[in-house]
């Protein structure tokens, strides 16, 4: 065997087909583009969500509730994530969770979270911690401070 001689196998390459190449090729005059209208012509490109001129289903649809813009970023961590980040000891804080990559720097406040198991004694301190979490963080000798800020106040 040859290099001149290699083959791909059966079926696995395809010619592409060239469409518009006048009447005999099978695929000429509107080169499978149909007749007339807006998508049928040279160089159409529709915005994303347009729908022909019709009112886009995102501006039918009735607007509800509120989003404020000026809520503080929080983030919830579970158990779990502090177990397996966590070393015997360590502190639980919004710097650490940062550090370790487990949480944006556009994150103001975290939500400790009872999913899962804590298995390491920690440090916790958080804005909020759920009633679950206390009792699992208490239960393995963990202690819970409140930050900063709040002592402050």
């Amino acid at each position: 065997m040859k290099l001149n001689e290699l083959k791909p196998a059966e079926g696995a390459v395809k010619v592409r087909k060239r469409v518009g190449r006048g009447k005999g090729s099978g695929m000429g005059k509107t080169a499978t583009r149909g007749e007339k209208g807006q998508k049928s012509r040279r160089g159409y490109s529709a915005k994303r969500g347009f729908e022909g001129g019709q009112m886009p289903l995102h501006r039918r649809l009735p607007k509800r509730g509120f989003t404020n813009i000026f809520a503080p970023v929080t983030a919830e961590i579970g158990l779990t994530v502090i177990s397996n980040n966590f070393a015997e000891g360590e502190t639980v804080c919004l710097e650490s969770l940062r550090d370790k990559k487990l949480i944006g720097s556009k994150i103001e406040r975290i939500v400790v979270l009872a999913s899962g198991e804590l298995t390491t004694k920690v440090t916790v301190v958080a804005d909020r911690i759920t009633k679950g979490a206390r009792e699992a963080i208490a239960a393995i000798g963990g202690t819970i401070q409140e930050p900063c800020a709040k002592q402050a106040e």
